[in-house]
């Protein structure tokens, strides 16, 4: 997520009635959507009519270009009805925590993972698995180092398989081109996905292989299936040489061990074209059913492209942005609306159903939600700091067909949107500029939305995160209105607690400020890094601190804070009492902090907490570290290799 130089919050709640999860006494009317009505999307059809396409959208290749940027560093970025503790029981029984995801039972991926007994771990280009439990006897049982056409990046884990997915190099020497800029052995980044047998952790099988031509965006697993979505950009500018290509330079290729070692493409009646489609990318969206080892993997391809991704158990989302003729990369507020492709998900097929479009651009996945068939999306629109086209902010609600069915327009104008949650009839949303109004909307009725009530607090959230049906937890900067212009100066980290019981007098009922200017933490642009359990009144994530010296005048609110601790932050919340620090876990020694000076040690730095029964584990690239949750004290480490 690319952080706003402008500050503007305000917290805008959706929702009046509880989801259906936190269920009320009596029996409520639900609202569903009815079933889409699928229209199918045409085919390419064949190399003439491709290039002819092409040759089209080359006339205004600038701006596609400044897309392709965009695609190919999307954020991997999904609404649950109730976010319930991220916890999990192995098939020994034990109690442990899991990656914190938007959505109970679609899974995201990560560089770290447990199964309640074993750690899996992605680093550089190593993958490391630790036996962890019980935490007086931890170990590394498995090491290996992939070669340089491959760096892996995340992975899932189940009971059976371990999937790591990365980015490769795919090499296809069969294409025979004369074009000098494009030599057959020439690699491309591909998206890789390894699935390794876990009988034997010591010594791992590797099983399958699926590898995709392109740029990996994002993935889901959800029960056996695992989706992922990948761009691929098509190398136009081939078309402007005198030279005759191999047309299957501009087929994605895909192997899949499945199918043997053969490189395999799409035929052009194979590939589909959304109308009005603007880029030269492809959007691929591939299937593996791991419950099925002998089915080949689904491999779907749009002329089109990707940004950010939303699914729910049944449905898969895409987002893209589109620039007018005056819209550009650098100026991205400016004219952009964003598309939506639906995509049905059943058994590692991803089926297209509906494609829609709103205005304005979103944040990341949290923009989107479905609920009860009905595709929620909070953009925004204009530019905060410009007053011919001035910022506001929207929450659309379409239908089964991506259809608008309602809508609620020009929410807090001149600010934009700094985090967005929904929870079934609820729903939440940041602005930010100077203050952070907290809006209150009742979305119960998707044909009517209507505000509710109205908060205005300092500082913003950039990350909701649900605690019970009256309240949730945010997660962004303090802030200090300047005394000369129109903004404000963002300070250390601030976590609140919102009651919203009354949902026409929402109030920030508890507070917690950690840190001055400076201080930092993943959790602010990925909710992975969070650790969160309700039942073991635990919340922890990783922190960067900055603190002023005693005596420095910050009245102006633009002074930052020395680099002062790196480390974990674990916190009880308590609805009567608030916030209370437990314990604070450094990987740093004392040695360390001599060494380092006022610089932090990236190797060293926590990047996941994660629990196992009663003990908290602490992981950075440099170790892995356990202590007790009750008294905290050290149980153990295990220094990583590499």
């Amino acid at each position: 997520m690319i952080k706003k130089l402008w500050i503007l919050t305000g917290l805008l709640v959706f929702g009046m009635a509880t989801s259906f999860i936190f269920a009320n006494d009596h029996k409520e009317e639900v609202r569903m959507a009815p079933a889409p009505e699928v229209e199918p999307l045409d085919v390419v059809g064949s190399y003439d009519g491709f290039k002819k396409m092409m040759k089209e959208i080359e006339k205004d290749r600038s701006r596609f270009f400044a897309f392709d940027a965009v695609a190919m560093e999307a954020e991997s970025s999904d609404g649950a009805v109730e976010q319930k503790s991220a916890s999990s029981d192995s098939a020994s029984g034990a109690d442990y925590s899991t990656t914190n995801v938007q959505v109970n039972g679609v899974d995201e991926a990560d560089r770290i993972k447990t199964d309640g007994k074993y750690m899996y771990q992605v680093k550089e280009n190593h993958l490391i698995i630790s036996s962890v439990y019980p935490a007086n006897e931890m170990k590394v049982v498995f090491q290996k180092e992939y070669e340089d056409d491959f760096y892996p990046s995340e992975l899932y884990v189940d009971d059976k398989q371990l999937i790591v997915i990365g980015h490769g190099q795919f090499k296809d020497p069969n294409i025979k081109s004369d074009v000098k800029s494009e030599p057959y052995y020439y690699p491309h980044s591909s998206v890789k996905v390894l699935i390794y047998d876990l009988h034997d952790r010591h010594n791992l099988e590797l099983i399958r292989e699926v590898e995709v031509e392109g740029h990996y965006n994002s993935s889901r697993k959800i029960g056996n299936s695992i989706y992922l979505v990948s761009n691929k950009y098509i190398p136009v500018h081939i078309f402007d040489k005198d030279e005759t290509p191999d047309e299957d330079i501009f087929k994605p290729a895909y192997k899949d061990s499945v199918l043997g070692e053969e490189i395999k493409r799409p035929n052009w009646d194979q590939i589909y074209y959304f109308p009005e489609f603007e880029e030269p990318n492809y959007l691929i969206v591939s299937g593996i059913d791991l419950s099925n080892p002998e089915k080949p993997a689904s491999i779907s391809t749009y002329l089109g492209a990707s940004q950010n991704i939303y699914a729910s158990k049944e449905h898969l989302y895409v987002s893209k942005p589109n620039f007018s003729e005056s819209g550009f990369l650098l100026n991205p507020a400016v004219d952009i609306n964003t598309t939506i492709f639906k995509f049905k998900l059943e058994n590692g097929n991803a089926s297209y159903i509906a494609e829609g479009e709103v205005e304005g651009q979103i944040l990341n996945q949290f923009s989107m939600d479905e609920h009860n068939g009905y595709f929620r999306i909070a953009t925004t629109t204009g530019e905060v700091w410009n007053e011919k086209n001035a910022s506001k902010n929207h929450l659309f609600i379409l239908d089964q067909n991506l259809k608008k069915t309602g809508e609620i327009r020009d929410i807090a104008p001149n600010e934009a949107i700094y985090s967005v949650r929904f929870m079934g009839d609820r729903g939440y949303m940041v602005t930010f500029k100077k203050v952070d109004p907290l809006f209150v909307f009742d979305l119960k009725d998707p044909h009517n939305p209507s505000i509710l009530g109205k908060l205005k607090i300092p500082g913003y959230s950039d990350y909701l995160h649900p605690y019970d049906e009256n309240h949730i937890i945010g997660f962004g900067k303090d802030a200090v209105e300047a005394t000369k212009g129109d903004f404000a100066y963002y300070q250390g980290m601030k976590m609140a607690l919102f009651d919203i019981t009354d949902v026409n007098n929402p109030k920030e009922k508890f507070v917690e400020f950690i840190g001055d200017r400076g201080t930092e933490s993943e959790l602010l642009y990925n909710h992975k890094a969070l650790l969160f359990s309700k039942e073991k009144n635990l919340i922890a994530f990783p922190v960067r601190l900055h603190e002023l010296p005693d005596g420095i005048d910050n009245t102006d609110g633009n002074a930052y804070g020395d680099f002062t601790f790196q480390g974990a932050f674990v916190y009880g919340l308590d609805l009567e009492k608030g916030f209370t620090l437990k314990k604070q876990i450094t990987h740093i020694s004392e040695d360390d902090t001599l060494r380092m000076g006022d610089y932090p040690d990236y190797q060293k730095e926590v990047q996941r907490i994660m629990y196992i029964e009663d003990t908290l584990y602490t992981m950075s690239n440099h170790k892995i570290e356990a202590h007790d949750l009750n008294t905290f004290n050290k149980q153990g480490e295990l220094v990583l290799p590499y």
